[in-house]
């Protein structure tokens, strides 16, 4: 098969025959026919993130396709059917605190790395192999339309966050990072999970009045001048009451000070969810007043990706047009030009923008 492989860091993809996946028990052969290339996925394969992977890899964390072969304990799946790849593998013999990898991406810990050496093959290619657990239907669509719905793997990881927060709806949210593209995909989700209000601070003026225009009044745009105190305080003025859940996804480059201004709005008994990259990058980490926390009842959910049956609520979510994929601008590439892919995505790493490979 045709696949893009990343042989060292710092190189470009190199484009070349890689042998086909073979089916083993418990795993699921699926044809790739759109896969969505992350925006910082050139930091990524430069090293620059320093993401653990055994090379050389095919990349690529995720994608839509057919299924092509399935083993003897897939028992509802059938050849043909187009699903969605979660690239969130997990070990099989410890349900309470699996090991993770993210298939094609990286690995947590050497728990995660011995997974990576198995399910180390991404999506850059025209065939995947992927554990059973981690193929979710989608129900009919067309091969124009896979482009779009690699978008759920964006929506995911605030899904994720608040999953994790027990989002009710009716409730008022806080996204710190609302203009960047994981953010924007929170306020889209938050309101397809019934979010009342989500509050959305951020610099961009021209983003800001973009998601309300998206999404209408329930959207409360800030915007931040940089100085903690005044920020905090207009951030509360914008929701119409107490803010129950604050959801961060801020870029490791953010100072701590702008997350820990959006993360102090949040009520007593209220949740915070911490999906961003403070101090990932080096540099100063997030500090929290211990008495605030502890005499307010704060609950702080770290969050990495999400849960095993997220995927299929959150295919439900669009499917009940709840959650619209047709907000995203998509640009699509051959895998031939996987190296100009990775660059598109790195220069339209903006909300609602998704670039493709379509192998």
């Amino acid at each position: 098969m045709k696949a893009a492989v990343l042989k060292s860091f710092g190189s470009p993809l190199v484009i070349e025959n890689a042998p086909e996946p073979v089916l083993g028990t418990g795993e699921v052969i699926v044809e790739i026919v759109a896969t969505r290339v992350l925006s910082y996925m050139n930091e990524v394969f430069s090293g620059m993130r320093n993401y653990a992977l055994d090379l050389p890899i095919i990349p690529g964390p995720g994608g839509i396709g057919r299924v092509r072969a399935i083993g003897p304990d897939a028992t509802k799946l059938a050849i043909g059917d187009w699903v969605f790849c979660d690239p969130t593998v997990r070990s099989r013999d410890d349900a309470v605190a699996p090991d993770i990898a993210l298939q094609g991406l990286t690995a947590a810990g050497a728990g995660g790395m011995r997974l990576q050496k198995h399910f180390r093959h991404g999506s850059f290619a025209e065939q995947m192999r992927v554990p059973t657990e981690n193929v979710k239907r989608l129900g009919q669509i067309t091969s124009e339309e896979a482009t779009r719905w690699c978008a759920l793997g964006t929506l995911l990881v605030p899904y994720g966050g608040f999953l994790a927060a027990d989002l009710q709806p009716g409730e008022t949210v806080l996204v710190s990072g609302a203009t960047g593209n994981f953010g924007s995909a929170a306020v889209s989700v938050a309101l397809a999970m019934g979010a009342a209000c989500v509050v959305t601070p951020g610099r961009n003026e021209k983003i800001l009045a973009d998601l309300v225009r998206r999404f209408g009044s329930r959207v409360k745009p800030v915007k931040l001048t940089g100085n903690e105190d005044d920020d905090r305080e207009a951030m509360k003025r914008a929701a119409p009451g107490p803010i129950d859940c604050v959801f961060d996804i801020m870029p490791p480059s953010v100072s701590p000070n702008v997350v820990r201004a959006a993360i102090m709005t949040v009520r007593s008994y209220g949740r915070v969810v911490l999906m961003g990259g403070v101090g990932m990058a080096g540099g100063a980490g997030l500090e929290l007043p211990y008495p605030w926390i502890m005499r307010n009842c704060i609950s702080i959910h770290g969050v990495w990706m999400y849960p095993p049956d997220a995927a299929g609520r959150l295919i439900g979510l669009v499917r009940a047009g709840l959650l619209r994929l047709e907000e995203y601008e998509t640009t699509a590439f051959d895998l031939d030009h996987a190296n100009e892919a990775v660059e598109h995505a790195a220069a339209n790493a903006g909300p609602f923008k998704l670039t493709v490979i379509r192998p």
